[in-house]
């Protein structure tokens, strides 16, 4: 949280809020920034620790000595509170990759409630830097002794255009590790392969943007904070689809004979086969299986069978009315398509398809209601729109 503005900004440490940034990780929310927060978050996530807030009246957190260790010294101190509301980890189900060059990451499902990183710190037979490889299963115990304390290294070609730029001009190669032609320049290294523990200090920090614990195996070579945060994305995405498909193989919310009760819709405009999700007046998913026997698909196209757009977002007022419908069930109003705004359309409906819709309240007032719409077929995205809604009185018969 930053306190030095006109009042306090909640700035969430998620990819979401990521700003793009050279050799760090930046958070941003509106007009208000907070720099290099990895190590940080390195430790928060090495400790174990997962709600907490912190306070900053300045733009960037303090750089230390270049590792975690001491913030993991003051979160220590302070000491850790453990809290009754259950956790639910990211369990990594499929192998997803991501890669830049010869520089790549790699996810894949592992047995136990771990998550295990295998890093390989490779920069080529020229490199002054000589390849170093270490694993590690993330706890805390294992955290602090072999991670926490590794400290940021460049190149000392890097550290003269750094301080040629006005950076750093307080620090003398004492303060940081600097790699020079002939090996670390007046320091010692705290490990013999304390590079590749830093990196793996920067991945473990960048792996807590994911908002939740990651349990599996990450395997590394030569990553960054870019590549690290386009691992953070395709996990979330991935974790999304699996618990969209479960959600899908749950038991309905809303069955057929659930729907003719709160919609006035019957076949052949009845567009919703069943309610698979419904989160009190703020969210809803529901299903619309696409049959060759739909009666539309008689003139559009009898060649090349196509669903109308204008009956997928029907479909997706549909349940957007269900969605309202919530709020107004015991209000004796009713809610009544106003307008759509933002359609886009990006792929054809088929017959066999099955069509996912989804609704998520934005705004409802008194005379009116905004909700945000989009369907998709196998985790595509369809269609999307913003829908309005008219509030007004049922009909009493």
């Amino acid at each position: 949280m930053r306190k030095d503005g006109p009042a306090p900004a909640h700035i969430r440490a998620h990819v979401s809020n990521v700003t793009k940034r050279a050799r760090r990780t930046s958070l941003r929310n509106g007009t208000l920034a907070i720099e290099t927060v990895e190590h940080c978050l390195a430790a928060l996530h090495g400790l174990g620790i997962d709600n907490a807030e912190i306070e900053l009246t300045g733009g960037e957190l303090p750089g230390g000595d270049g590792s975690c260790g001491f913030f993991v010294e003051a979160i220590q101190r302070a000491g850790i509170q453990e809290q009754p509301v259950p956790v639910k980890p990211l369990i990594i189900q499929e192998t997803i990759r991501v890669a830049e060059g010869d520089a790549e990451l790699i996810a894949v499902p592992a047995e136990g409630d771990d998550l295990n990183i295998l890093y390989d710190l490779d920069y080529g037979p020229e490199s002054r830097l000589p390849r170093q490889i270490h694993a590690i299963r993330v706890s805390p115990e294992s955290f602090c002794r072999e991670i926490a304390t590794a400290r940021t290294f460049l190149f000392e070609e890097e550290a003269k255009q750094f301080q040629a730029a006005g950076l750093g001009t307080h620090l003398t190669y004492a303060d940081i590790v600097v790699i020079g032609p002939n090996g670390i320049v007046d320091n010692e290294f705290r490990f013999p392969n304390e590079c590749v523990r830093h990196k793996m200090l920067d991945l473990i920090g960048d792996l807590y943007l994911l908002g939740r614990p990651v349990r599996g195996k990450i395997i590394a070579r030569k990553s960054g904070h870019a590549l690290n945060h386009e691992l953070v994305r395709r996990l979330l995405e991935s974790a999304e689809r699996q618990e969209r498909r479960g959600r899908l193989r749950s038991a309905a919310a809303f069955d057929a004979k659930e729907l003719q009760r709160l919609l006035p819709h019957r076949f052949p405009f009845l567009l919703i086969d069943r309610v698979v999700e419904i989160d009190g007046d703020r969210r809803a998913v529901g299903l619309k299986n696409v049959s060759i026997n739909e009666p539309f698909f008689q003139g559009h196209f009898p060649a090349q069978p196509i669903m109308p757009g204008v009956l997928i977002l029907e479909s997706l007022a549909q349940l957007a009315g269900i969605l309202l419908a919530q709020k107004l069930e015991h209000t004796g109003k009713v809610a009544v398509l106003l307008s759509m705004d933002n359609v886009k359309f990006r792929r054809a409906v088929l017959p066999g398809d099955q069509l996912i819709l989804e609704a998520e309240t934005l705004r409802v007032k008194a005379r009116t209601g905004h909700v945000r719409c989009r369907a998709l077929v196998n985790d595509e995205l369809v269609s999307q729109a913003e829908i309005k809604f008219m509030m007004v009185d049922a009909d009493p018969a």
